[in-house]
């Protein structure tokens, strides 16, 4: 199946679909998606604590829809809605069309890989012990019903003064399964030695579709519409 390290890519048609749905011509196609990474990265930075999986940007006409998958929210929403008002005005300067913003709530953090990453990440930066913190994500993880789960860490881990790799694993992970639901996450954390990368493979179980659909449904969550 070749070393594909992102099991998502893999999976797109057939149980995933992609993260930017929308058609462009040649000449729009390379503005279209450096504006995308744009807003990814803008939301991300603005957004650091608010615990963001991902962010789905559909196009239609002269709109731009947004959808926001975040464990917490109440911080992009703010009192009263200012900060999501204060966020659809500043995309909408960047983008120069009209923002339609939507917020997915993930109930269960503890399944989506790229957040389980993030905690991991969070955990080391201050200054956790790496086991302990691999190892708690671990549990949890498979108590919230995950069938499998795959840490991989690498850097200076420990302070040690040679990068290593290690490896965590519990269940099982089927990368070469197309129809496994598996999530992918990645994180880098800066630590006072250097970056440390987490990756983090989550299987939660088989997705059975007919031929020609693609399961674009995220598992739990609940959708708030600004």
């Amino acid at each position: 199946m070749g070393q594909k390290v992102s099991p998502f890519v893999l999976r797109i048609g057939y149980i995933k679909n992609w993260h930017s749905r929308w058609f462009a011509k040649p000449r729009e196609f390379s503005r279209f998606i450096k504006e995308d990474y744009t807003i990814r990265q803008f939301i991300k930075n603005k957004f650091k604590h608010a615990a963001i999986s991902k962010v789905i940007i559909e196009r239609l006409a002269e709109k731009v829809r947004i959808r926001i998958f975040t464990a917490r929210p109440g911080i992009i929403i703010g009192r009263h809605g200012a900060d999501i008002e204060s966020l659809r005005n500043e995309l909408n300067n960047m983008v120069k069309k009209e923002v339609l913003i939507d917020i997915e709530e993930i109930k269960e953090s503890m399944l989506d890989a790229q957040l389980v990453s993030e905690n991991v990440a969070l955990q080391l930066e201050k200054r956790v012990a790496f086991r302990r913190a691999i190892k708690r994500a671990i549990e949890q993880t498979m108590n919230m019903g995950a069938k499998g789960i795959k840490v991989v860490c690498s850097g200076r881990l420990g302070g040690a003064e040679m990068a290593r790799q290690e490896t965590f694993k519990q269940g099982k992970i089927p990368l070469s399964t197309l129809r496994a639901d598996i999530d992918y996450g990645f994180t880098a954390s800066l630590t006072t030695y250097g970056y440390i990368g987490i990756k983090v493979w989550i299987y939660k179980g088989d997705v059975l579709v007919k031929k020609g659909n693609v399961n674009t449904q995220a598992p739990a969550v609940d959708k708030l519409t600004a």
